[in-house]
């Protein structure tokens, strides 16, 4: 038996055996753990319409509104690329109560003591169609500012980029104080 094909057996048997994590032992210093604590993603703790609404009376932060459907592929990217970034999780963890919001649900909605339901005739959720105007697209990105001003809407699929933009021009207080293209003019992105 020649070197290459002892050294191939050998490498073959390790790995079967479980010592194929031998390189995450040594780089981790306990086996498997550094599997294990890329695995440990934070995330999003969405919230219900009625939670965010009561943690509101509470504690005034802007609720940011991811309004979806099931079908939208650009939502689900979003969730994806976006929603997962490690920036954009922590940043809306801070400053905003986040709610998802799936605009056909046949749930009834309550805000403000007021319900709404689905809407057979648009096919869509009513809260949806109040929130958008009736000017619907998806994903929508829906800042409700906590001095209870009319929503704001940015529709469409957001980068990080985008996202942090948006987010820090609500977050830092420039919403109300700044127009948004000023801000915009000045803003340098450090979230990839």
């Amino acid at each position: 038996m020649n070197m290459p094909r002892i050294f191939l057996s050998i490498m073959i048997m390790l790995c079967l055996s479980g010592y194929g994590t031998f390189t995450t032992g040594i780089l981790s210093g306990t086996g498997h753990a550094a599997i294990s604590n890329a695995d440990k993603k934070e995330t999003i703790e969405w919230l219900t319409l009625s939670e965010a609404e009561a943690k509101s009376n509470l504690q005034k932060k802007d609720i940011l509104i991811d309004l979806y459907t099931n079908w939208c592929g650009w939502c689900k990217v979003m969730d994806k690329n976006t929603y997962t970034n490690p920036n954009v999780v922590r940043y809306i963890r801070e400053k905003f109560y986040p709610v998802k919001l799936d605009a056909e649900t046949r749930e009834t909605l309550t805000w403000h003591g007021k319900q709404f339901k689905y809407n057979d005739h648009y096919r869509v959720h009513d809260y949806a169609i109040l929130l958008t105007g009736g000017q619907l697209s998806y994903p929508t990105t829906i800042i409700l500012p906590a001095d209870g001003s009319r929503p704001q809407l940015i529709p469409g699929y957001l980068k990080t980029p985008d996202m942090e933009l948006i987010l820090r021009y609500f977050g830092e207080g420039f919403y109300g104080k700044t127009s948004f293209e000023d801000y915009r003019k000045n803003f340098i992105n450090t979230w990839n």
